[in-house]
Protein backbone atom coordinates (compact mmCIF):
# COMPACT_ATOMS: atom_id res chain seq x y z
CA UNK A 1 0.00 0.00 0.00
CA UNK A 2 2.41 3.02 1.29
CA UNK A 3 4.89 1.63 -1.76
CA UNK A 4 2.08 3.17 -4.27
CA UNK A 5 1.33 5.88 -2.18
CA UNK A 6 4.90 7.47 -1.96
CA UNK A 7 5.91 5.93 -5.82
CA UNK A 8 7.93 3.57 -4.62
CA UNK A 9 8.74 0.56 -6.78
CA UNK A 10 8.95 -2.44 -3.73
CA UNK A 11 8.84 -2.86 -0.35
CA UNK A 12 12.38 -1.38 1.06
CA UNK A 13 11.76 -2.87 4.47
CA UNK A 14 10.75 -6.04 3.57
CA UNK A 15 11.77 -8.89 6.47
CA UNK A 16 13.04 -11.51 3.98
CA UNK A 17 16.24 -11.52 3.99
CA UNK A 18 17.12 -9.58 0.06
CA UNK A 19 20.73 -9.41 -1.06
CA UNK A 20 19.20 -6.76 -3.00
CA UNK A 21 19.33 -4.77 0.07
CA UNK A 22 22.64 -5.65 1.44
CA UNK A 23 24.09 -2.71 3.08
CA UNK A 24 27.66 -3.22 4.36
CA UNK A 25 28.33 -1.63 7.98
CA UNK A 26 31.54 -1.60 8.71
CA UNK A 27 30.85 -4.55 10.71
CA UNK A 28 29.57 -5.96 7.53
CA UNK A 29 32.62 -4.68 6.00
CA UNK A 30 34.53 -7.23 8.18
CA UNK A 31 32.74 -10.17 8.70
CA UNK A 32 32.68 -10.56 4.61
CA UNK A 33 36.62 -9.69 4.97
CA UNK A 34 37.05 -12.85 7.32
CA UNK A 35 34.29 -14.47 5.07
CA UNK A 36 36.99 -14.19 1.96
CA UNK A 37 39.77 -15.22 3.96
CA UNK A 38 38.29 -17.91 4.92
CA UNK A 39 36.89 -19.30 2.03
CA UNK A 40 40.77 -18.80 0.37
CA UNK A 41 41.84 -21.46 3.01
CA UNK A 42 39.67 -24.16 1.83
CA UNK A 43 38.85 -26.16 4.78
CA UNK A 44 37.70 -25.93 8.58
CA UNK A 45 34.93 -23.87 10.39
CA UNK A 46 34.08 -19.97 9.99
CA UNK A 47 31.77 -18.67 12.21
CA UNK A 48 29.70 -15.47 12.22
CA UNK A 49 27.26 -14.70 15.44
CA UNK A 50 25.54 -11.85 16.12
CA UNK A 51 22.48 -10.32 17.82
CA UNK A 52 18.84 -11.40 16.16
CA UNK A 53 17.89 -9.66 13.30
CA UNK A 54 21.31 -8.67 12.85
CA UNK A 55 21.79 -9.32 9.24
CA UNK A 56 23.63 -12.64 9.51
CA UNK A 57 21.10 -13.81 6.75
CA UNK A 58 21.58 -11.04 4.50
CA UNK A 59 25.11 -11.36 4.73
CA UNK A 60 25.03 -15.08 4.03
CA UNK A 61 22.58 -14.42 0.50
CA UNK A 62 25.11 -11.68 -0.40
CA UNK A 63 27.68 -13.65 -0.42
CA UNK A 64 25.63 -16.30 -2.04
CA UNK A 65 25.33 -14.04 -5.28
CA UNK A 66 29.33 -13.51 -5.42
CA UNK A 67 30.32 -17.43 -5.65
CA UNK A 68 30.30 -19.26 -9.08
CA UNK A 69 28.23 -22.77 -8.61
CA UNK A 70 30.67 -24.07 -10.98
CA UNK A 71 33.83 -23.84 -8.42
CA UNK A 72 31.58 -24.17 -4.97
CA UNK A 73 28.80 -26.39 -4.00
CA UNK A 74 26.87 -25.22 -1.44
CA UNK A 75 24.04 -26.34 1.58
CA UNK A 76 22.65 -24.56 3.60
CA UNK A 77 20.87 -25.58 6.77
CA UNK A 78 19.13 -23.79 8.95
CA UNK A 79 18.43 -26.10 12.22
CA UNK A 80 16.13 -26.80 14.85
CA UNK A 81 17.23 -28.67 18.05
CA UNK A 82 18.48 -31.31 16.46
CA UNK A 83 20.55 -34.23 17.51
CA UNK A 84 23.66 -35.77 16.27
CA UNK A 85 21.70 -38.24 14.03
CA UNK A 86 19.33 -36.02 13.12
CA UNK A 87 22.17 -33.02 11.90
CA UNK A 88 23.69 -36.23 9.39
CA UNK A 89 20.37 -36.82 7.39
CA UNK A 90 19.54 -33.40 7.07
CA UNK A 91 23.00 -32.17 6.25
CA UNK A 92 22.38 -35.14 3.63
CA UNK A 93 19.20 -33.58 2.56
CA UNK A 94 20.86 -30.25 1.89
CA UNK A 95 23.16 -31.40 -0.97
CA UNK A 96 20.23 -33.02 -2.40
CA UNK A 97 21.14 -36.59 -1.36
CA UNK A 98 18.28 -39.37 -0.84
CA UNK A 99 19.28 -41.97 2.19
CA UNK A 100 17.19 -44.52 3.00
CA UNK A 101 15.56 -44.90 6.26
CA UNK A 102 16.92 -43.31 8.94
CA UNK A 103 20.62 -44.95 8.93
CA UNK A 104 23.34 -42.91 10.00
CA UNK A 105 26.14 -45.03 8.56
CA UNK A 106 24.36 -44.99 4.89
CA UNK A 107 23.88 -41.22 5.44
CA UNK A 108 27.56 -40.57 6.19
CA UNK A 109 28.66 -42.73 3.49
CA UNK A 110 25.96 -41.01 1.00
CA UNK A 111 27.55 -37.52 1.82
CA UNK A 112 31.52 -38.78 1.53
CA UNK A 113 30.80 -40.70 -1.81
CA UNK A 114 29.26 -36.91 -2.88
CA UNK A 115 31.94 -35.11 -1.38
CA UNK A 116 34.62 -37.03 -3.22
CA UNK A 117 32.78 -36.89 -6.31
CA UNK A 118 32.52 -33.13 -6.11
CA UNK A 119 36.15 -33.03 -5.81
CA UNK A 120 36.94 -34.84 -8.81
CA UNK A 121 35.26 -32.98 -10.80
CA UNK A 122 36.82 -29.93 -9.31
CA UNK A 123 34.21 -28.10 -7.23
CA UNK A 124 34.81 -27.41 -3.21
CA UNK A 125 31.94 -28.16 -0.97
CA UNK A 126 30.23 -25.60 1.97
CA UNK A 127 27.91 -26.20 4.03
CA UNK A 128 26.22 -23.36 5.67
CA UNK A 129 24.46 -24.06 9.03
CA UNK A 130 22.17 -21.30 10.37
CA UNK A 131 21.17 -20.92 14.39
CA UNK A 132 23.79 -23.15 15.78
CA UNK A 133 22.61 -22.07 19.05
CA UNK A 134 19.64 -24.73 18.56
CA UNK A 135 22.21 -27.74 18.12
CA UNK A 136 22.88 -29.59 20.96
CA UNK A 137 26.64 -31.03 21.52
CA UNK A 138 26.00 -34.34 20.07
CA UNK A 139 25.39 -32.27 16.99
CA UNK A 140 28.15 -29.93 16.95
CA UNK A 141 30.50 -33.33 17.48
CA UNK A 142 29.23 -34.47 13.99
CA UNK A 143 29.80 -31.32 11.82
CA UNK A 144 32.88 -31.58 13.27
CA UNK A 145 33.80 -35.51 11.92
CA UNK A 146 32.31 -34.75 8.63
CA UNK A 147 35.24 -31.95 8.55
CA UNK A 148 37.50 -34.92 8.58
CA UNK A 149 36.35 -36.00 5.35
CA UNK A 150 39.80 -36.16 2.94
CA UNK A 151 40.18 -36.94 -0.47
CA UNK A 152 44.12 -37.98 -0.24
CA UNK A 153 45.53 -34.78 1.64
CA UNK A 154 42.76 -32.43 0.35
CA UNK A 155 39.82 -31.44 2.94
CA UNK A 156 36.56 -32.50 0.85
CA UNK A 157 34.12 -30.00 3.18
CA UNK A 158 34.44 -26.71 4.91
CA UNK A 159 31.65 -25.25 7.08
CA UNK A 160 29.84 -21.85 7.67
CA UNK A 161 28.23 -21.89 10.92
CA UNK A 162 25.87 -18.97 12.29
CA UNK A 163 24.41 -18.47 15.38
CA UNK A 164 23.41 -15.77 18.03
CA UNK A 165 25.10 -14.67 20.91
CA UNK A 166 25.11 -17.66 23.26
CA UNK A 167 26.45 -19.85 20.47
CA UNK A 168 29.30 -17.76 20.47
CA UNK A 169 30.30 -18.11 24.32
CA UNK A 170 29.26 -21.73 24.21
CA UNK A 171 32.37 -22.47 21.42
CA UNK A 172 34.30 -20.20 23.70
CA UNK A 173 33.36 -22.33 26.94
CA UNK A 174 32.40 -25.34 26.79
CA UNK A 175 34.99 -28.08 27.23
CA UNK A 176 33.83 -30.53 25.23
CA UNK A 177 34.51 -28.09 22.17
CA UNK A 178 38.06 -27.96 22.37
CA UNK A 179 38.58 -30.09 19.00
CA UNK A 180 36.01 -27.79 16.96
CA UNK A 181 37.42 -24.82 18.79
CA UNK A 182 40.90 -25.86 17.00
CA UNK A 183 39.17 -25.85 13.78
CA UNK A 184 38.13 -22.21 13.36
CA UNK A 185 40.07 -21.07 11.10
CA UNK A 186 37.77 -17.26 11.11
CA UNK A 187 34.89 -16.03 13.13
CA UNK A 188 33.28 -12.30 13.46
CA UNK A 189 30.32 -11.05 15.71
CA UNK A 190 28.36 -8.80 14.03
CA UNK A 191 27.42 -5.43 15.90
CA UNK A 192 24.54 -3.67 15.34
CA UNK A 193 24.53 -0.57 13.27
CA UNK A 194 25.57 2.91 14.89
CA UNK A 195 23.46 5.95 14.72
CA UNK A 196 24.93 7.18 11.27
CA UNK A 197 25.14 3.79 9.70
CA UNK A 198 20.98 3.69 11.03
CA UNK A 199 20.49 6.82 8.81
CA UNK A 200 22.69 5.44 5.54
CA UNK A 201 20.22 2.11 6.23
CA UNK A 202 17.43 3.60 5.84
CA UNK A 203 18.39 5.81 2.73
CA UNK A 204 20.35 3.53 1.60
CA UNK A 205 17.37 1.08 1.21
CA UNK A 206 14.55 3.66 0.07
CA UNK A 207 17.21 4.54 -2.96
CA UNK A 208 16.68 1.00 -4.17
CA UNK A 209 12.89 1.31 -4.86
CA UNK A 210 13.03 4.93 -6.34
CA UNK A 211 13.06 7.21 -3.23
CA UNK A 212 13.53 10.91 -4.05
CA UNK A 213 12.07 12.10 -0.84
CA UNK A 214 9.42 11.73 -0.57
CA UNK A 215 8.29 11.44 2.33
CA UNK A 216 10.80 13.18 4.22
CA UNK A 217 11.78 12.54 7.80
CA UNK A 218 11.27 15.57 10.62
CA UNK A 219 14.27 16.20 12.13
CA UNK A 220 15.81 13.59 14.76
CA UNK A 221 12.96 11.19 13.44
CA UNK A 222 16.61 8.62 12.87
CA UNK A 223 18.50 9.42 15.91
CA UNK A 224 14.91 8.77 17.72
CA UNK A 225 14.43 5.41 15.46
CA UNK A 226 18.39 4.50 16.16
CA UNK A 227 17.85 4.61 20.06
CA UNK A 228 14.67 2.54 20.12
CA UNK A 229 16.02 -0.59 17.68
CA UNK A 230 19.15 -0.34 18.88
CA UNK A 231 20.41 -0.28 15.38
CA UNK A 232 19.39 -3.85 14.55
CA UNK A 233 18.09 -3.91 11.35
CA UNK A 234 15.51 -6.12 11.35
CA UNK A 235 14.06 -4.01 14.07
CA UNK A 236 14.61 -0.74 12.40
CA UNK A 237 12.97 -2.67 9.28
CA UNK A 238 9.93 -3.76 11.26
CA UNK A 239 9.13 0.19 12.79
CA UNK A 240 10.08 1.76 9.20
CA UNK A 241 7.28 -0.59 7.35
CA UNK A 242 4.75 0.24 10.12
CA UNK A 243 6.01 4.35 9.79
CA UNK A 244 5.59 4.32 5.71
CA UNK A 245 2.08 2.39 6.24
CA UNK A 246 0.73 4.98 8.83
CA UNK A 247 1.93 7.72 7.12
CA UNK A 248 0.58 6.51 3.91
CA UNK A 249 -3.12 5.75 5.58
CA UNK A 250 -2.71 9.57 7.21
CA UNK A 251 -1.29 10.55 3.47
CA UNK A 252 1.42 12.92 5.05
CA UNK A 253 4.46 13.90 3.22
CA UNK A 254 6.71 14.09 6.51
CA UNK A 255 7.18 10.90 8.84
CA UNK A 256 7.51 13.14 12.33
CA UNK A 257 8.32 12.21 15.81
CA UNK A 258 4.73 11.85 17.23
CA UNK A 259 3.93 9.47 14.04
CA UNK A 260 6.97 7.26 15.02
CA UNK A 261 5.53 7.70 19.12
CA UNK A 262 2.04 5.60 17.59
CA UNK A 263 3.81 3.12 16.28
CA UNK A 264 6.52 2.33 18.62
CA UNK A 265 3.45 2.52 20.95
CA UNK A 266 0.94 0.22 18.95
CA UNK A 267 4.26 -2.39 18.40
CA UNK A 268 4.64 -2.62 22.57
CA UNK A 269 0.80 -3.13 22.53
CA UNK A 270 1.18 -5.60 19.88
CA UNK A 271 3.69 -7.41 21.94
CA UNK A 272 1.69 -7.34 25.12
CA UNK A 273 -1.27 -8.78 23.65
CA UNK A 274 0.57 -11.90 22.12
CA UNK A 275 1.99 -12.44 25.24
CA UNK A 276 -1.33 -12.27 27.01
CA UNK A 277 -2.75 -14.59 24.39
CA UNK A 278 0.57 -17.10 24.42
CA UNK A 279 -0.33 -17.09 28.52
CA UNK A 280 -4.24 -17.90 27.62
CA UNK A 281 -3.16 -20.78 26.03
CA UNK A 282 -0.91 -22.45 27.89
CA UNK A 283 -3.73 -22.23 30.71
CA UNK A 284 -6.73 -23.47 28.78
CA UNK A 285 -7.82 -26.98 29.90
CA UNK A 286 -7.16 -29.83 27.09
CA UNK A 287 -10.13 -30.66 25.26
CA UNK A 288 -11.98 -34.01 26.66
CA UNK A 289 -11.22 -37.23 25.02
CA UNK A 290 -13.61 -37.83 22.24
CA UNK A 291 -15.37 -34.27 22.03
CA UNK A 292 -16.06 -32.34 18.66
CA UNK A 293 -13.22 -31.46 16.70
CA UNK A 294 -13.28 -27.47 17.23
CA UNK A 295 -13.67 -25.91 13.59
CA UNK A 296 -10.56 -24.72 11.89
CA UNK A 297 -8.97 -21.25 12.58
CA UNK A 298 -8.45 -18.97 10.67
CA UNK A 299 -4.97 -17.58 10.23
CA UNK A 300 -3.43 -15.44 13.86
CA UNK A 301 -4.02 -12.33 11.95
CA UNK A 302 -7.19 -12.36 10.82
CA UNK A 303 -8.20 -13.85 14.44
CA UNK A 304 -6.66 -10.70 15.83
CA UNK A 305 -7.67 -8.28 13.89
CA UNK A 306 -11.64 -9.69 13.57
CA UNK A 307 -11.46 -10.02 17.13
CA UNK A 308 -10.56 -5.97 17.74
CA UNK A 309 -13.37 -4.92 15.06
CA UNK A 310 -16.09 -7.09 16.88
CA UNK A 311 -14.47 -5.31 20.19
CA UNK A 312 -14.51 -1.78 18.01
CA UNK A 313 -18.49 -2.04 16.81
CA UNK A 314 -19.46 -3.06 20.56
CA UNK A 315 -16.91 0.01 21.78
CA UNK A 316 -18.31 2.41 19.17
CA UNK A 317 -22.29 1.71 20.36
CA UNK A 318 -21.07 2.59 23.86
CA UNK A 319 -19.68 5.79 23.09
CA UNK A 320 -22.13 6.56 20.81
CA UNK A 321 -24.84 6.21 23.90
CA UNK A 322 -22.28 8.38 25.99
CA UNK A 323 -21.89 11.13 23.57
CA UNK A 324 -25.88 11.14 23.49
CA UNK A 325 -25.72 11.50 26.57
CA UNK A 326 -23.35 14.33 27.13
CA UNK A 327 -24.77 16.33 24.16
CA UNK A 328 -28.22 16.16 26.27
CA UNK A 329 -26.22 17.57 29.41
CA UNK A 330 -24.49 20.41 27.31
CA UNK A 331 -27.87 21.57 26.21
CA UNK A 332 -29.41 21.14 29.51
CA UNK A 333 -26.44 23.13 31.04
CA UNK A 334 -27.10 25.69 28.68
CA UNK A 335 -30.64 26.22 29.16
CA UNK A 336 -29.43 26.80 32.72
CA UNK A 337 -27.06 29.38 32.13
CA UNK A 338 -30.00 31.58 31.32
CA UNK A 339 -31.98 30.37 34.45
CA UNK A 340 -35.53 28.99 33.49
CA UNK A 341 -37.69 31.83 34.18
CA UNK A 342 -35.62 33.44 31.94
CA UNK A 343 -32.87 35.85 34.17
CA UNK A 344 -29.12 35.94 33.81
CA UNK A 345 -27.57 33.58 36.49
CA UNK A 346 -24.72 35.15 38.89
CA UNK A 347 -20.97 35.27 37.57
CA UNK A 348 -20.01 32.19 40.05
CA UNK A 349 -22.90 30.21 38.49
CA UNK A 350 -21.39 31.02 34.99
CA UNK A 351 -18.00 29.79 35.83
CA UNK A 352 -19.19 26.76 37.44
CA UNK A 353 -21.66 25.76 34.17
CA UNK A 354 -18.60 27.17 31.71
CA UNK A 355 -16.05 24.48 33.79
CA UNK A 356 -18.64 22.00 33.34
CA UNK A 357 -19.00 22.78 29.75
CA UNK A 358 -15.32 22.93 28.84
CA UNK A 359 -14.65 19.28 31.04
CA UNK A 360 -17.17 17.98 28.77
CA UNK A 361 -15.85 18.99 25.66
CA UNK A 362 -12.29 18.01 26.88
CA UNK A 363 -13.62 14.42 27.52
CA UNK A 364 -15.45 13.58 24.24
CA UNK A 365 -12.28 15.15 22.29
CA UNK A 366 -10.31 12.46 24.71
CA UNK A 367 -12.78 9.68 23.75
CA UNK A 368 -12.49 10.67 19.83
CA UNK A 369 -9.18 10.66 19.56
CA UNK A 370 -9.27 7.09 21.16
CA UNK A 371 -11.47 5.76 19.29
CA UNK A 372 -9.66 7.06 16.11
CA UNK A 373 -6.75 5.50 17.32
CA UNK A 374 -8.10 2.28 17.54
CA UNK A 375 -9.28 2.41 14.53
CA UNK A 376 -6.20 3.01 12.99
CA UNK A 377 -4.20 0.62 14.63
CA UNK A 378 -6.43 -2.64 13.90
CA UNK A 379 -6.29 -1.10 10.03
CA UNK A 380 -2.58 -1.08 9.99
CA UNK A 381 -2.90 -4.99 11.35
CA UNK A 382 -5.47 -5.87 8.34
CA UNK A 383 -3.62 -3.96 5.94
CA UNK A 384 -0.26 -5.53 6.65
CA UNK A 385 -1.71 -9.07 6.57
CA UNK A 386 -3.40 -8.66 3.17
CA UNK A 387 -0.11 -7.53 2.44
CA UNK A 388 2.00 -10.87 3.70
CA UNK A 389 0.56 -12.96 0.57
CA UNK A 390 0.23 -11.87 -2.61
CA UNK A 391 -2.81 -14.19 -3.23
CA UNK A 392 -4.73 -11.89 -0.81
CA UNK A 393 -4.05 -8.64 -2.51
CA UNK A 394 -7.07 -8.31 -4.13
CA UNK A 395 -9.33 -8.68 -1.38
Amino acid sequence: MYENFYGLTGRPFQLTPDPQFYFESISHKKAMSYLGYGLGQGEGFIVITGEVGAGKSTLVAHLMERIDPSALTVAQVVTTALDGAEVVHVVAQAFGLQVEGHDKAGALGAIERFLEDEARAGRRCLLVVDECQNLDLAALEELRMLSNFQLGSHPLLQSLLLGQPEFRAMLAQHPGLEQLRQRIIASHHLEALDAGEVEDYVTHRLSHVGWNGRPGFEEGLLDTLYAHTGGIPRRVNQVMNRLLLLGAIEGCEVLTLAMLGDVIAEMAADQNRGARAGSDLRSAPSRASGAAEPARPAPEQVGVAATEVAALFAERDARTAELEAAISELQAAGCAQHGSDGLALSPDDVRIAEARLAAELDRIEARLEEQEQTFRHVLTMLIEWLEEDPSRRAA
